[in-house]
């Protein structure tokens, strides 16, 4: 049985996240004081009392969710063997921490980077983003291909293919939601908005995408010790020149999830494990493949089970 590692993305944070965790662990007691340290605020004191409104602020958000996501497996690593690793969105960064492609103080500061660009971004250029539920892959991108494609200048492109019959798409703020009939006259079961400062993985985080560029370019960056699946192109990468590439591509390309799973089960992954906050990555790889195990470790009494 070969088990893969998964680390949670935005959405799935909640206040009070990582603290049963630094309250029963010397080690990641101190990764969290260290933390606050690199990033020059207190995330402890944002993840474990919020409030809330605070904590989903993606410039706090992400940082919180690598930070869960990797003491977890702080707690694990010596317990349990990794054959692969993947994780939604901001949750590559841990992905690529616990691969040895980045170090904890690197891939930390590129994660609180990439919040705060991707923040300001969402206010300079306002954007939104709809889970759209009960259309298939393909109909979802010919809506969005006829949208981006009207003498408006306007954007709508799919953002995430989380699972069958679940795409998000991102697109400009007003137009999407003036438009977003056209996915449910197609069929689409539920139309939902998410609560997102931007539109993430879209075109229009073309700006947050050069500066975090600039950023990646000047880190350094190891081969993977153990394959790492890349939300662009939901295959394992190994060579630390690839991964560099990918990440920089990954602002603005859709997060090929449900690809990126389905992979790991034909190269022979049949136990995954969600590392971090929440269950979310858990429904999901339960919705797009059978006959697999799926495991989460969120808190501390989690690892004790």
């Amino acid at each position: 049985m070969k088990t893969a590692f998964l680390c949670s993305g935005q959405g799935s944070q909640y206040v009070g996240m990582i603290k049963s965790l630094a309250d029963k662990y010397d080690i990641i007691s101190k990764m969290v004081e260290n933390a606050n340290s690199i990033v020059g605020y207190p995330l402890s004191t944002i993840c474990f009392e919020g409030p809330i409104e605070k904590l989903t602020e993606t410039r706090y958000t992400q940082p919180a969710l690598f930070l869960h996501s990797v003491a977890v497996y702080e707690v694990i690593r010596n317990k349990v063997n990794c054959e692969a690793v993947a994780g939604h969105s901001v949750g590559e960064y841990a992905a690529l921490y616990i691969a040895g492609v980045l170090s904890f103080e690197d891939a930390l500061n590129l994660v609180s980077l990439r919040g705060q660009l991707m923040f300001t971004v969402g206010e300079l250029a306002p954007g939104t983003m709809f889970a759209v539920i009960g259309l298939n892959d393909d109909k979802v991108n010919e809506i969005c291909e006829q949208l981006t494609l009207s003498d408006s200048g306007n954007v709508v492109v799919p953002a995430n293919f989380n699972s069958p019959g679940q795409v998000v798409v991102a697109g400009s703020a007003d137009y999407l939601r003036d438009n977003i009939f056209r996915f449910k006259e197609a069929g689409a079961k539920l139309v939902k908005e998410l609560a997102v400062s931007g539109a993430f993985h879209s075109p229009l985080m073309k700006p947050a995408q050069d500066k975090l560029a600039e950023a990646i370019n000047s880190i350094n960056f190891n081969n993977a010790k153990v394959p790492v699946y890349s939300n662009v192109y939901a295959k394992p990468l190994l060579k630390s020149n690839d991964i560099r590439e990918s990440l920089i591509k990954q602002l603005t390309a859709p997060v090929l999830w449900t690809q990126s799973i389905r992979q790991m089960k034909a190269d022979g992954i049949t136990k995954f494990i969600e590392l971090g906050a929440g269950k979310v990555l858990q429904g999901l790889v339960k919705r797009i493949v059978e006959d697999v195990e799926v495991l989460g470790i969120d808190k501390a009494e989690d690892i004790d089970e």
